[in-house]
């Protein structure tokens, strides 16, 4: 009788642990759909404030539906604010992430002239923003892309559901002044905190188990000295957020 006890025990003891392994899958697989996802920063067009190698965790769950209920009532929800690091899925290849500023809503008018925004008409107040290359293009429409709409730019009226995205660093971003407006529906969320920081560039997203396997062995043998430390665990502001640290634009 003892044996068949032990028996029944263990059987329900792993029956315990397999129960525990799958909602606790189920748990991380709910946050990672609707609460937080990881997601890398591939390029330099958010520097200097998110650098490339910059690992950061996207708040899903902050834009919320719209509306006054009694849902965005009681839970921390809101719409897009001018000023959010926000992550989409790029219009013209949905199956790629972007990360940019948002800088005009829906009814907005935005109006470039010598780099400077302005959004209805008023001077855009970006503390944030890096220029590092002096030569301004002229507003004529015979300059190929991405001459032409880098330095001068509109008046663009942003449309209804809509968000004008622009990266911080404005002579080396691809952006809403060369493909347009991002789609509400398109937006995954609000960039929340760096989580680790490796200074060494990702392989493009959707690269092969080749590149990423490569990408694993460098990272495992050079973690330790081009980990950016003083990064780790660092709260992304929706206004201006530079630390000190290596980077290739800006004044560090």
């Amino acid at each position: 009788m003892a044996a068949a006890d032990e028996k029944q025990q263990g059987k329900t003891t792993v029956r315990e642990y397999y129960e525990a392994l799958l909602i606790a899958l189920i748990f991380v697989n709910f946050a990672r759909i609707f609460v937080f996802q990881a997601f890398k920063i591939p390029s330099g067009s958010m520097e200097d404030n998110l650098k490339i190698g910059d690992h950061i965790v996207v708040n899903k769950f902050i834009y919320g539906p719209k509306g006054d209920n009694l849902l965005t009532r009681l839970l921390p929800l809101r719409d897009v604010r001018r000023g959010d690091i926000i992550v989409f899925r790029f219009p013209e290849q949905p199956d790629i992430d972007f990360v940019k500023r948002a800088i005009g809503l829906p009814g907005d008018t935005v109006l470039i002239r010598d780099k400077r925004v302005y959004i209805n008409g008023r001077k855009l107040d970006e503390p944030y923003v890096v220029f590092d290359d002096p030569q301004v293009y002229p507003d004529k429409p015979e300059l190929p892309e991405p001459y032409r709409s880098r330095d001068h730019f509109g008046p663009f009226t942003v449309g209804p559901d809509q968000i004008f995205a622009m990266g911080d660093n404005r002579d080396h971003s691809h952006d809403s002044r060369f493909w347009g407006p991002v789609p509400r529906g398109m937006i995954k969320g609000r960039a929340f905190m760096v989580y680790w920081s490796f200074d060494a560039a990702p392989p493009p997203q959707g690269s092969g188990l080749k590149a990423r396997g490569g990408e694993l062995a460098y990272v495992i043998k050079h973690f330790f000295s081009k980990t950016r430390w003083h990064r780790s665990f660092f709260i992304v502001d929706r206004k201006y957020h530079f630390t000190p640290g290596i980077s290739t634009y800006g004044n560090e």
